[in-house]
């Protein structure tokens, strides 16, 4: 069990929304730009780690600075999902398993018993 006060990423994100922007002003728009810059920021550092594999020189990075990057990611998806009143958990196990069935595959997610997400 964890000690942390807030369980669940949206548990979190919801808390942490409601002290950061508090007057309600972020916006959809802004949501996806910060989400596609946290992806870039990651689509970066796979490139210097796959430059350390090369031996290329330029720039480093680690798998540390990966995890935190995609991490952001992440929560960043989560808030456009939490803006949409989309059920996240829900939503990436039915399209997991949608494409498990799509192309012969046996894995499957359990399914949340919440409503249908809009995926």
């Amino acid at each position: 069990m964890s000690d942390a006060p807030y369980p669940t990423l949206r548990a979190a994100n919801l808390a942490r929304q409601a002290e950061w922007d508090t007057d309600g002003q972020i916006t959809l728009s802004y949501r996806g730009n910060e989400l596609a810059g946290e992806v870039g920021e990651a689509c970066n550092l796979i490139k210097k780690l796959e430059r350390e594999r090369m031996g290329i020189k330029g720039s480093r990075a680690s798998v540390a600075d990966l995890a935190e990057e995609l991490a952001d990611v992440i929560i960043c998806a989560d808030l456009i999902a939490m803006q949409l009143g989309i059920d996240l958990d829900r939503a990436v196990a039915e399209k997991f398993n949608k494409t498990s069935e799509k192309v012969g595959l046996r894995t499957r997610m359990a399914e949340t018993a919440s409503e249908p997400s809009s995926i």
